[in-house]
């Protein structure tokens, strides 16, 4: 029955979404009224903006309980309940989702398809999304979950707007809830049922697979938000910093949890598949790169919107093109046009629906676009050399990087479409046609936080910028005179200690107490790139590699360490058993410790993987895989030693706490903003 309960509560979730959808777009007509001739724009200042709305369009005086007066369509009442209902239902049917994973009822097919009686409770839990029916549901409850905390915490907003801002996203959410009920179905019953079922990938079987796809859908999901918000201000034309103000908590926690997403996934990969890499360009890894670019761009534009009425049209675009990177990754991953652990649908029915939904959304976004973003009146004008400008300029360099990146992974599957002729477009392509514009795009990010608003002048911004430009070129000197390392990862480390001291700079001269929270966490998540940066091209530069046949006793050696395999052993865990190897490893006239990688081998379903042993340091870490033992009785063993690899995802997690400084600080400012104007 909780199967069952779980489809009704699904049909229910989509019919509210239909419901929602008409209710929020009969109220918003309810609520439009003609453009105000000769409006005069209001000086931009930061902070939130007052009742009225800052676009094309008066808004009427709201009422307390945020209806205007003259509003006569009772349908508008609807659409905020209507919402949190749909969430709730979602949410219902995820939670029996999970229900039957945990009690591993065989007779629903995913549950026998992916899961296993013998499985630990944790992957029983997380296995309920690592597949491509479960994920699809998650996707969908994010999805209607963000939608609700908009219609319960979202303010700001013109009541015109918000309505066509909730019907957008209950658009999307009836697509997709479309695309479960008649392709994916999570909760089809399978009889008569197996007694086992087919079990996990054990790739999956990991931890990570419990964090990392909700942290990553939290965030590409999260951009529905903005992207709805971006539609619902074009059907009003109330473009400007109030909406800016409203999109940008929302674009900020979906870039966090993106970061976050990211972040683990890398490392997630790097430790599970033993292959001593952190990043591939694999077109899953791709997927969720390309809306972080784009929400990366949007968040910075959002923010000039906001605070100083400036790149309205650009933030509109940037909102439309960062979701659409979500939906597209969507496609690739769930539509079954890539073999991969982390893609799940192999049925091209189910791609072509998708690829229908992308079509829709994406292109009817686009059409509304250039019909209606000629009626935005142009933002705040300023100078090219000004914090605005390298705003832009950082802007464009990132949609460029995003360019290269979405051609480089849908070229291979357009090419093999048209020609049959399968090719592979690897890292030496992303590499070399990315990284020297994201080199400039560090510069760049060096530069923007010394430049004042509006306009600059040559001569005060070269003071300013004379203590991160001496210490990026002293860097460049010394690891070139004592490393002999490559121009690219040079200049990386050289940049990466120029931005992380120009991130300083909005803290100069100021009182640190006094200091707002979100200038904090503009400094930390700056500062947490520089440290990436370092670790990226630490790791490019100095990693040693030893790939050997070893006996038992045999000394090896790798960077500064000494090792021997002292013997390997049987081991056997929940759902699978392992050869274990036992090294001993020094580094010069330290102490020995030990390391124990594995070679594991799964029965449900048969699969082989390789369970590396890594040994952290302050200076980095020292990586160890076991492979098979050859017909002499010699074992293959790879040896890394990464330094300062570990950098990496310890800039990952700053910029991540930086933009929940940011989210932080800004909301508290602009509540208190609120309360300030509602008391006077």
């Amino acid at each position: 029955m909780i199967a069952e309960a779980g489809l009704a509560a699904l049909w229910l979730a989509a019919a509210l979404a239909a419901l929602q959808l008409w209710a929020g777009i009969a109220g918003a007509r309810a609520y439009a009224s003609p453009p105000v001739p000769n409006a005069v724009r209001p000086e931009p200042v930061e902070g939130p903006a007052p009742p009225a709305s800052l676009g094309l369009r008066q808004a009427q005086p709201e009422r307390p309980d945020g209806d205007r007066e003259g509003a006569a369509n009772p349908l508008a009442t609807l659409v905020r309940p209507v919402a949190v209902l749909q969430a709730l239902c979602v949410a219902a049917a995820f939670a029996c989702l999970i229900a039957v994973f945990l009690d591993t009822d065989l007779s629903v097919k995913l549950v026998a398809d992916n899961s296993h009686v013998a499985k630990p409770w944790l992957y029983k839990f997380a296995g309920a999304w690592g597949n491509h029916e479960g994920s699809m549901l998650l996707w969908v409850t994010v999805l209607a979950l963000c939608g609700a905390g908009v219609a319960l915490f979202e303010r700001q907003l013109t009541q015109a707007t918000r309505l066509t801002t909730l019907a957008a996203q209950a658009g999307i959410a009836l697509g997709f809830y479309a695309f479960l009920l008649i392709a994916s179905n999570p909760f089809a019953r399978l009889d008569p049922a197996p007694a086992e079922g087919s079990g996990l990938n054990p790739l999956l079987q990991d931890p990570g697979l419990a964090f990392h796809p909700p942290t990553l859908y939290f965030g590409y999901v999260g951009l529905s938000i903005a992207y709805s918000f971006a539609l619902g201000a074009l059907m009003t034309g109330e473009v400007g910093p109030a909406f800016a103000r409203a999109m940008r908590p929302w674009v900020l926690g979906a870039w966090v949890f993106l970061t976050l997403g990211i972040t683990a996934g890398s490392y997630w990969a790097y430790y599970e598949l033993g292959w001593g890499g952190w990043w591939f360009w694999d077109p899953v890894e791709n997927a969720s790169l390309m809306p972080w670019l784009a929400a990366t761009a949007l968040l910075h534009s959002v923010t000039v919107v906001a605070t100083r009425d400036g790149l309205r049209a650009w933030t509109v675009m940037l909102a439309v093109v960062a979701f659409s990177m979500s939906m597209v990754g969507t496609f690739l991953v769930r539509s079954g046009i890539l073999t991969s652990v982390h893609a799940f649908a192999v049925d091209p029915s189910r791609g072509s629906f998708i690829l229908g939904l992308l079509a829709l959304y994406i292109g009817g976004a686009l059409a509304l676009f250039a019909l209606r973003i000629g009626r935005v009146r142009e933002g705040a004008r300023f100078d090219p050399l000004s914090r605005e400008g390298a705003l832009v300029a950082n802007n464009l360099l990132l949609t460029t990087i995003l360019g290269i990146v979405l051609i480089g992974t849908l070229y291979p599957l357009l090419a093999e479409a048209v020609t049959g002729e399968k090719l592979s477009v690897g890292p030496p392509y992303f590499n070399a046609a990315a990284g020297p514009i994201a080199l400039v795009l560090i510069a760049i990010m060096a530069a923007g936080p010394l430049l004042r608003w509006r306009r600059d002048h040559l001569k005060p911004l070269a003071r300013r910028l004379a203590i991160p430009a001496a210490i990026t070129l002293a860097c460049v000197a010394f690891i070139v005179l004592c490393t002999g390392a490559s121009i690219m990862p040079v200049l990386g480390l050289a940049l990466a200690a120029g931005v992380g001291v120009a991130s300083l700079a909005p803290l100069w001269g100021r009182n640190l107490r006094r200091t707002p929270l979100f200038t904090w966490g503009m400094v930390v998540a700056h500062v947490g790139v520089a440290v990436s940066v370092a670790g990226m091209a630490s790791e490019s530069a100095f990693t040693r590699e030893t790939l050997t046949a070893a006996r038992f006793g045999e000394p090896l050696a790798v960077g500064p360490y000494h090792m021997t395999l002292n013997g390997v052993e049987p081991v056997a865990g929940p759902n699978w058993t392992a050869i274990e190897g036992h090294f001993t490893a020094r580094r010069g006239e330290g102490a020995p410790f030990a390391l124990a990688p594995q070679a594991r081998s799964f029965s449900r379903p048969p699969t082989e993987t390789n369970e590396a042993a890594i040994a952290t340091r302050l200076d980095g870490q020292l990586y160890v895989v076991l492979g098979r033992q050859g017909e002499d009785g010699r074992w293959q063993v790879r040896l890394w030693w990464k330094p300062f690899v570990t950098l990496i995802w310890a800039g990952g997690a700053l910029i991540a706490i930086g933009g929940v400084l940011s989210l932080i600080g800004r909301v508290t400012r602009e509540r208190a903003a609120r309360e300030r104007v509602h008391w006077a």
